[in-house]
């Protein structure tokens, strides 16, 4: 079993640059995601994320209440139109008295590919090895759940907000 490395997938039956905006647009990504971001996804820039609830699940937005407000750096890497949007992060970095700043990040990437269906959105964290091994289980675990959930909200988003 690989445990560097995670990987989901979703067909979203909704249009390319549609998709696109869910995931590049720091705004839109946010509501659905469940952060409030304190500028625009800008390749080569970091940005502060502080936790909210998501607007698209009341039970899931219940467990992010815990956890309001409480903030993380994102180190935008890559803002490829209608492709890629990746970045970089401390998972799991949930404790506020502990500074994260001296680990390692894992690097998280979305890309799209256009199939009959509707749009393809592959989620790739990676570098989960290089995480000290007090944490790294339990962010593996924790973001493996995750990212199972946010697969599930981006599409439930796409959903509601055909627009």
């Amino acid at each position: 079993m690989n445990t560097d490395r995670i990987e989901k997938r979703v067909v979203l039956r909704a249009p390319l640059d549609r998709v696109w905006r869910a995931i590049a647009d720091s705004k839109e990504f946010g509501r659905w995601f469940g952060v409030r971001f304190d500028g625009p996804f800008v390749a080569g820039t970091s940005i502060t994320g502080a936790i909210t609830p998501t607007v698209v699940d009341d039970e899931i937005g219940k467990r992010q209440e815990s956890h309001s407000g409480l903030k993380s750096t994102w180190h935008i890497v890559a803002v490829e139109p209608q492709r890629r949007f990746a970045y970089r992060w401390h998972p799991l970095a949930i404790e506020p008295d502990v500074d994260y700043d001296q680990e390692p990040t894992t690097l998280v990437e979305f890309t799209l590919a256009e199939t009959p269906d509707g749009v393809l959105l592959t989620i790739v964290e990676s570098g989960f090895d290089a995480i000290p091994e007090a944490r790294r289980g339990a962010s593996y675990e924790a973001n493996a759940e995750g990212w199972a959930m946010q697969t599930e909200l981006v599409r439930r988003y796409l959903e509601e907000t055909r627009v």
